[in-house]
């Protein structure tokens, strides 16, 4: 038996940078269920990244919401945030830094372990990633519980760098990562 892939409901989207940007997002989403595990509805945003126009107009949503010049390098969290942080930096002309699964990096590193909604993980970044004061725009494909994001902006802050913004395509808003991130701010594209 084969999985069964569907399109994310697009009526009534709503998002941080308007409806019409929420509705792109939401119209190159496919929702992939039980997967990594049974009960678990995954949100697939390769449809998205394939598609370079609309690759294009969202990177260009990001980079206008937090202006060119508010940040000094874009840290993606492993692995979609990568496509993402890549391509912000490119099309504004900072740097780029990853944060990495535990073991992937290879000089000394920050690290932070967290629950996920089915398992755990630790991310890692390099030490020397960042100077003092040095302004770090985090981006992610999806907000869920909080976990990733609260480990990389904790990892970011005892780097040097200081969050000046984190931005997903897609918050699972009924798994309430946002407030577990408060006071700091959440820019989402889509929230469903």
């Amino acid at each position: 038996m084969g999985r069964t892939v569907t399109e994310t409901h697009t009526t009534g989207v709503r998002g941080d940078s308007g409806p019409e940007v929420a509705q792109l997002v939401a119209s190159r989403v496919l929702d992939v269920p039980d997967f990594p595990q049974p009960g678990v509805m995954f949100k697939d945003l390769m449809p998205l990244f394939a598609d370079g126009a609309v690759f294009r107009e969202v990177i260009d949503g990001i980079i206008a919401y937090h202006g060119r010049d508010s940040f000094d390098t874009v840290a993606g969290i492993e692995a979609r945030g990568f496509v993402l942080a890549a391509a912000i930096a490119y099309a504004t002309g900072v740097g780029v830094v990853p944060v990495r699964k535990a073991g992937k990096l290879p000089r000394a590193t920050h690290a932070a372990s967290y629950a996920l909604e089915y398992g755990e993980a630790t991310l890692e970044v390099h030490q020397d990633a960042f100077t003092a004061g040095h302004r770090v725009l985090v981006v992610d494909d999806v907000l869920a519980t909080g976990g990733t994001a609260e480990a990389t902006l904790d990892l970011v802050e005892r780097a040097g760098g200081t969050v000046a913004g984190f931005t997903v395509l897609l918050e699972l808003g009924f798994l309430d990562g946002r407030e577990r991130l408060a006071p700091r701010p959440v820019h989402a594209l889509l929230t469903v």
